[in-house]
């Protein structure tokens, strides 16, 4: 299972939120290149970066820290989300050395859209689909919808997505536990492998997903844990590499 730490971004500083709440913000690092650095400095294979200022404009917003981070490590996987909606976003994070780009959104509104950057980028686009009580959200969380999380899923299973990242937006900063039930039952519900995110807390989260990883959790996205030393990612890495 691939422990994937989380840069979000907002306004260039490295920060979290609390249930997507962009008033809710705690600033960790001025330093997101930096920050970045450290996290592969301590062995992560993947890095989960956001544009939350994107995600809620519908546009790019720290294009250039992204584009700084993926300089700055060139052989590190990055998947990127927020605020991509067509397809020069999409050529340009490819571009500058995104591995993965994630639309959620687009999922909802244009699923046609996500066909077509499968087919024309295969196996470089994830789908992530954020809810609440089992119910999609978009627009950085911002709107509900009427489609639930697992429907969403089943929409895209055979249209090629890399991955599925699961967020379950109420534990979603809250350092209140990932929801290993419900990722486990939409991980085996569908054939794409899927990426837990949301209110990881604790090593004992990291050890309930591993446990479960054979119904199709690829890995998982840690963000707060990391940044208040709930959860170092040396420990947190050797953890899975053993088991």
């Amino acid at each position: 299972m691939i422990l994937i730490p989380a840069i979000d971004l907002k306004e260039g500083h490295c920060v979290r939120l609390r249930q997507g709440n962009m008033d809710e913000s705690t600033i960790f690092s001025d330093d997101p290149v930096s920050m970045a650095g450290k996290w592969a400095a301590q062995g992560c294979t993947r890095l989960h970066l956001v544009d939350l200022d994107g995600a809620f404009e519908g546009a790019p917003a720290n294009a250039d820290v992204i584009e700084e981070i993926c300089a700055s490590l060139p052989d590190l996987p990055i998947q990127i989300g927020g605020g991509i909606r067509n397809i020069e976003t999409v050529e340009s994070y490819l571009e500058a050395g995104v591995s993965y780009v994630i639309l959620g959104t687009m999922a909802v509104k244009r699923p046609e859209f996500i066909t077509q950057l499968c087919a024309e980028f295969p196996g470089k686009i994830i789908v992530g689909i954020d809810a609440k009580d089992g119910m999609v959200a978009v627009q950085g969380w911002a709107e509900g919808s009427d489609r639930t999380a697992q429907d969403l899923a089943l929409q895209f299973e055979d249209e090629g997505v890399a991955a599925i990242v699961y967020t379950d937006i109420s534990r979603d900063g809250m350092m209140q536990g990932v929801n290993v039930e419900a990722t486990r039952d939409l991980a085996q519900s569908i054939n794409v492998p899927v990426i837990a995110s949301g209110g990881v807390t604790d090593m004992d989260c990291i050890v309930r997903l591993n446990a479960v990883k054979s119904a199709g959790i690829e890995g998982v996205i840690i963000g707060r844990a990391l940044y208040e030393r709930a959860i170092r990612l040396a420990d947190a890495q050797a953890y899975v590499d053993q088991n």
